[in-house]
This record gives structure tokens, sequence and C-alpha cells, in this order.
């Protein structure tokens, strides 16, 4: 596969402006003439002026049409419009430079945008989720400012988990620097906030982008260390307690399994399924989900990443119904039962079942990396059924933009 220098600045142009975009489009966008844009795709010329107003249509740093930096993966034109209205909130509320909100959100309104952000995030609705988010953050900044003194920590609480999601968000579409920064703002906003629940979410997101960045040493001890944080008496947990402390210790054994440690890993799932199990069912509280399935569907993939491929098919087998999961979930855990298959040479079984994903979610599926790491190692499938697949996966060109390459340890 090229890399993103190898294209030539017009063959990148036209990359970026990919098939929703015609020449004439961007001509009108930019206000240039059609042959100006026909010019710099045939690299004949290039002004400054030009390259500015370019840049600026198709939402991307001047930079990246040089092949200075690669695209962020797998992002199209909307993409690139929501990171950079993100990256706007993110950036100018925690330097305190609040925009004009003509409304001031209460507490109850905070949380129904809350609900609603995490409603978009775990149906795989990434895009939409950092829509919503970026006025969230805005918002919240605002309110946090014209806040009684007697409710600003729970509106402090309300901004931390804005920060979170735009987190998340960037961190998924390939946003690696936004993502550190709106995580460390999110620590930072619940820590004033003095909630300690909180922060441990924040602390295990903190892990998740430092995995994704294959920072795995480092993961793995924020994730210990949140998880131990908020510990509660299983005796007397509450289910929103459970549902968090559950969350932390799966995400730990996660960590832990894709460093290969098997002790590690087996008493995290151990204390997974203790979670679980006192549940009873799945359970949803501050953006996350636990319970039960969450447990041992995450073990399959841990068995996955610790090379068990026949323990992580013994126990898809025991799973027989994923409806209470999140649609981000259940996709997560096919993906992961594909590997499984993959790595047992079930070719056929894995691309049917990898297929079968990507068709029921394709928004989802143009944001994971791990399609990718599965199609490579189904090489003894039909070549047609591969290429079929890799158009599901709709695998940039550019490559893994802001992080490292995905690999079946760092692919989450």
């Amino acid at each position: 596969m090229a890399r993103w220098s190898d294209y030539t600045t017009g063959e990148r142009i036209k990359i970026l402006r990919g098939r929703e975009i015609r020449q004439t489009d961007l001509a009108e966008m930019t206000g240039l003439s059609v042959v100006t844009v026909q010019k710099a795709e045939q690299d004949r010329a290039l002004s400054l002026p030009t390259l500015l107003k370019i840049a600026d249509a198709l939402r991307v740093d001047t930079s990246v049409i040089l092949g200075q930096q690669a695209p962020r993966r797998t992002m199209d034109r909307a993409d690139r419009s929501v990171m950079r209205a993100l990256s706007c909130a993110v950036h100018d509320t925690a330097a305190g430079a609040l925009p004009d909100v003509e409304h001031v959100p209460t507490l109850d309104e905070l949380a129904e945008i809350t609900a609603r952000c995490w409603d978009l995030y775990w149906r795989g609705h990434y895009t939409e989720a950092g829509t919503v988010a970026a006025p969230f953050v805005t918002s919240a900044a605002a309110a946090v400012h014209s806040a009684p003194v007697g409710e600003q920590a729970r509106v402090l609480g309300a901004l931390s988990d804005a920060y979170r999601v735009a987190g998340y968000v960037a961190n998924l579409l390939g946003n690696r620097d936004l993502a550190y920064a709106a995580i460390g703002h999110a620590q930072a906003t619940a820590e004033r906030a003095s909630d300690d629940l909180r922060a441990a979410l924040v602390k295990s997101g903190r892990a998740w982008v430092y995995l994704r960045d294959a920072r795995l040493a480092e993961a793995l001890t924020l994730a210990e260390r949140a998880a131990v944080d908020i510990e509660p008496r299983f005796s007397t947990a509450t289910p929103e307690q459970l549902t968090v402390y559950g969350s932390h210790i799966n995400f730990a054994a996660v960590v832990a399994s894709r460093m290969g440690d098997k002790d590690r890993t087996a008493d995290y799932l151990s204390q997974s399924h203790a979670a679980g199990a006192r549940m009873g069912a799945e359970h949803r509280a501050h953006g996350t989900l636990f319970g039960p399935v969450t447990a041992t569907t995450q073990a399959v993939g841990v068995n996955v990443s610790l090379g068990q491929a026949g323990k992580a098919l013994q126990l898809a087998g025991s799973i027989h119904d994923v409806s209470q999961l999140t649609p981000a979930a259940r996709n997560r855990y096919a993906m992961d039962k594909a590997m499984a298959q993959a790595d047992a040479k079930m070719w056929d079984a894995s691309l049917d079942t990898l297929e079968a994903a990507l068709r029921a979610a394709p928004e989802w599926g143009r944001h994971q990396a791990l399609p990718g790491v599965i199609v490579q190692k189904v090489g003894k499938a039909s070549t047609a059924r591969l290429r079929r697949v890799s158009e599901l996966i709709g695998t940039s060109a550019a490559g893994a933009g802001g992080f490292l390459p995905a690999t079946a340890r760092t692919a989450l």
C-alpha cells in the first residue's frame, strides 16, 4: 500500500475530494475557477492562496495536502468538519474563550444531552455523536460559568462528560492530539468537581487512548489504577457502582491480554465475571454498559488477544443472546468472533461473520481498525470475497493517520 507522501499533491487533492465532491463542486466551495482546480489536481499550478482555499474547503491542514502528514484514517469531508468543530470547542473552552450562547442549559437539559451523546456513540454513529458533542462542550462550559456556587460541582460533572465524549469520538476517528487534549480537560474538570467516579472513568478513557497509541504498559498501569480507585464492596454496591467497576476491570483485562500477561488477564476476567454475576443483567451508567453478557463477550476478545482461539470460540458458542448489548458492543463482539475464526483457519466462517457485521453497521465499521487486520489474516479465501469485504471496510489509502498502524494487539 502506498504511503501518503508517495502521492503527488494533485493526487492527494483528488483523494481528499473523494467521489462525493466533483471538481465543479470544489470550485464553487473555494470560489476558484474549475480550470484552477483542474490545474491543481494535474500538478500544473498551485499557488499559496489556492492551496489555502482548497485546504479550508476540504477541512484539512495544508500539511496534509502537501504530504507532510497523512489524513486521519477513513475520514471523509463530514468527519473532518466534525473534527474541526470539536477541536475548536475543546480548545477554546479549555482556554476560557466562551462563545455567546443564546440559551444556557439547565442541569436536566445537560443530562438529556449527555444521554443523547452516549446513545449515538454506543450505536456506532461517531460522526453524529461528534456533531452533538461540539455544542455540548460549549453549552456545558457556559453553564459552569453561570452556575451558582451550590450547583457548580454538578455542572462541572456534565462538562467533564462532554470532554470525555469528545475525547472518545476523536480517539475513534483517529485524531490522537485532540483525544489526548479532551481527555486531559475531562480529568481536570472531574477533579474540580471532586467526583471520584468520573475521575476514574476519565482514567480509563485515557488508558484507552494509550492503548490505541500502542502505549500498552502505560495503558495497563492507568487501567489498573482506575479500577482499584472505585472497587466497591460487592455486598453493598449499587448497580451504578458495579457497572462502572465492571467496565473498568473488563478494560484492565483487555489491556493485560494485549500485553500477553495471562495471569493478570485471568485475575481480571474472574473479577469481571463476579461483578457481572452479582448484577444479573446489563445495566447502563455514566455512558457505559456492563453486566454478565458484557463480561462474557469481552472474554471472547481477550482470549483472541492471548492467542487462544479455541477457548474464544468455545465461549462464543455459549453466548446465545446479545440483544442487551449496545449496537457497538454487539458489532465489536462479532469482530472478535471473526478474528477467532480467522486464527482457527475457518476462513469462510470468518468472512461470513465479518461481512454480516459490516453490512449491518457500515458507519460503525468505517472507523474500525480490526476488520483490516482480519482481512490480512484471511489469505486463503477467494480473491472475490476478500475484495468485497475490503470495499465494505472502506480502508483509506492514507493509512492510520495520527496513530501507529493497527495490529491485532492495538486494534480496539
